[in-house]
């Protein structure tokens, strides 16, 4: 543990309890991407499923069920209580392009062939571009509400500390990821467009809008 995770996993907690809150809040999940939550669900389901096997600490574990379970209560939101608000007519990404190349890219270029380690790597590989269709669905409206655009921001932040934490841990104890950084340089990249526009204009107290 470093302070770049740290600082990450706490940015990271912070996205998933700003999107409920604003869910919850609003009784709306307007300009959210359910295709994105659904990803994201599939990515820490197969990331966590070493609970059942592995205990390395409280925290570690504690993280995780909170990650899974703020996942899927996001998904319950918006296709079972709030499923009215849901804008079903813009949020029209083909997951499928992104699952199956995961899947695939897994099952080719893992550190280990087992179970649990292509189910690993798959989860990184998906996490990269889970984020897509919830970008494709904000360009496509044209424009974020303030509070998404908080959640986006505090989920890029997760990421990009998450590359500083991995030069810590190369610097300081020799050891890296090769899969997780490239995976995570290009969710990074994803999110660069999105910080700029956050900084010039929702921190300026204006609406967020993207081209389409």
């Amino acid at each position: 543990m470093n302070i770049f995770r740290l600082c990450g996993d706490l940015s990271h907690l912070l996205a998933i309890i700003i999107l409920l809150l604003k869910i919850w809040k609003t009784r709306s999940c307007a300009g959210i991407s359910g295709k994105s939550q659904i990803l994201f669900s599939v990515v820490y389901t197969a990331r966590y499923v070493d609970l059942l096997t592995t205990f390395i600490s409280p925290y570690n574990t504690i993280m995780k069920v909170f990650f899974i379970v703020g996942s899927y209560a996001t998904v319950y939101l918006m296709y079972v209580k709030f499923k009215a608000t849901y804008d079903h007519n813009h949020d029209t990404f083909r997951i499928e392009f992104l699952l199956i190349p995961s899947v695939v890219l897994a099952l080719l270029i893992n550190h280990e062939f087992t179970v649990m380690e292509v189910l690993w790597t798959f989860s990184i590989y998906l996490e990269a571009v889970a984020i897509l269709p919830q970008l494709f669905l904000v360009s496509k409206t044209g424009e974020a509400e303030s509070i998404t655009s908080h959640y986006l921001f505090a989920l890029g932040m997760y990421r990009t500390l998450y590359l500083f934490n991995w030069v810590y841990r190369y610097v300081f104890e020799g050891h890296y990821e090769i899969i997780a950084i490239v995976a995570g340089i290009v969710q990074t990249v994803l999110y660069c467009d999105f910080f700029y526009l956050y900084i010039t204009k929702v921190l300026k107290g204006k609406k967020l809008q993207l081209p389409a």
